[in-house]
């Protein structure tokens, strides 16, 4: 009888273990890529004919292009404050960039407020080890801190940017430690390699496990620095600025290349959902970047500030191909959350959704039917192929993106009644929001209100 009991037990403890490794091998890896300040159009998949971009359009090629792909401000961190929650950040009150520069405000709700959950806190509840390899800009006391919303593994810097090559440099605003709490960090060589060196050592030591890495690049954000490599690669452009940020994302390239081929090396690049976006358009003014064919820039809601280049590729789950409807980066957190095993509550009023029944084609229609935005000056709402600006020093800007997509064409004036309809929409949603945390310096509402008077660039840089 004994000898019964022992066997039955050890079958059972058998049974348990492989039960526990399916149930692993079953839960899909996650690692979001995320640009910062990229141009939409310079990218190779996605026209550009100067910058040289092969480990992106490779990933490009491996998955899900999105060419209505938005996200949810054009500035980095009310952006990554959306993608990281799933939320609206406009209702939680984070509308601005978490820049402490007016005296009534406190320093302590300058950031995403610990009420509101986070992927990387969702996904330790569901057994995932979650590091972040970058800029953090959505808080920077302690209660905000990386480590205390979810990330087991924090390498990298609290705020908005960051020097690319060794300190001391001559632009102290971008001068920022480097923090890391399991390990003393290394001396910067240039920062966008140190970063693909943390992020392939995150998947080389987490390997057997399921686990979400948060590739926060900084690339291609000011300050303008390249190195002597990468800008002899792009010698042949005239423009200075313009040859050091193709530099600077051709090394983002070579360090995405760097993830997917850890990836394929370990044996798990089938079962990791890989995302690749930017957290908002390109700042041409500022960068020499190129949103073609979109009109406008960061910091404004014309499809210049919002559309993004925006991929998704799950080998094992995923086809190859082209979706073209309208999805945001809120959508994130409830794909992952759906894809890990769990569930997302009503009381989590997330503004995101499970993207994948779309994706795959379980479900038809679009993902999105109405999609909105607000951002200091600006509002504004896409409802179908309606898409309206609102704005404080003019009549409302009123496209059909379907037909217009570059925004060259204000319809307003021909089409009152939906100027009326989706000026209501926008203005219910808009008051109906909490009070925003906290307001950057006026100097910066000036600019944005200028921002809509520039010309920008609709064609590709030959």
């Amino acid at each position: 009888m004994k000898h019964v009991i022992l066997i039955l037990s050890a079958l059972c403890l058998i049974l348990t273990v492989n039960l526990q490794a399916q149930s692993k091998s079953e839960k899909p890896n996650f690692i979001i890529i995320l640009a910062d300040d990229l141009g939409y159009g310079d990218l190779g998949y996605t026209g550009s004919k100067q910058i040289k971009t092969p480990h992106i359009d490779a990933l490009a090629k491996d998955g899900v292009i999105f060419t209505e792909g938005y996200v949810s401000a054009p500035v980095c961190g009310p952006s990554r404050a959306g993608l990281m929650t799933g939320k609206n950040q406009v209702n939680f009150g984070f509308d601005n960039n978490p820049i402490v520069d007016l005296p009534q405000f406190d320093e302590n709700y300058v950031g995403v407020p610990v009420e509101e959950k986070m992927l990387s806190e969702r996904l330790t509840e569901l057994g995932y080890v979650n590091g972040l390899i970058g800029k953090w800009h959505l808080g920077e006391v302690e209660k905000f801190h990386p480590t205390n919303r979810g990330f087991q593994e924090f390498w990298g810097y609290l705020a908005g940017g960051h020097n690319y090559f060794p300190e001391p440099t001559n632009n102290s605003r971008y001068s920022r430690p480097i923090i890391s709490n399991y390990k003393i960090p290394q001396p910067i060589t240039y920062i966008t390699d140190d970063k693909g060196d943390e992020c392939v050592d995150f998947i080389k030591r987490h390997k057997d496990e399921p686990f979400f890495l948060y590739a926060s690049f900084n690339a291609p954000h000011a300050p303008m620095q390249a190195t002597k490599e990468d800008l002899k690669l792009y010698e042949h452009i005239k423009d200075e600025k313009r040859r050091t940020y193709a530099g600077m994302v051709h090394r983002l390239d070579v360090n995405v290349g760097r993830i997917m081929a850890e990836l394929k090396k370990q044996g798990i690049y089938e079962n990791t959902v890989v995302v690749f976006l930017s957290d908002n358009g390109g700042p041409c003014t500022n960068n020499a970047s190129i949103n073609a064919p979109f009109n406008g820039q960061k910091g404004i809601l014309l499809e210049g500030g919002i559309r993004v280049p925006f991929i998704i590729s799950h080998p094992e789950k995923l086809k190859r191909g082209v979706y073209n409807k309208t999805i945001t980066a809120l959508d994130l957190t409830p794909t992952f959350v759906a894809l890990a095993g769990g569930s997302i509550d009503e009381e989590d009023k997330l503004d995101g959704i499970n993207i994948y029944p779309y994706i795959t084609q379980k479900i038809n229609g679009n993902p999105h039917e109405t999609l909105m935005w607000r951002f200091t000056i600006s509002a504004g709402i896409r409802k179908g192929n309606w898409k309206l600006v609102r704005l404080p020093d003019r009549l409302p800007l009123l496209f059909n993106i379907d037909k217009d997509p570059s925004e060259q064409h204000n319809v307003a004036s021909e089409n009152w009644d939906m100027v009326s309809e989706l000026l209501k929409e926008l203005g219910d949603w808009d008051v109906s929001a909490p009070q925003v945390l906290y307001l950057e310096g006026n100097p910066w509402r000036r600019n944005q209100v200028d921002l809509y008077d520039r010309d920008y660039q609709l064609e590709q840089q030959k």
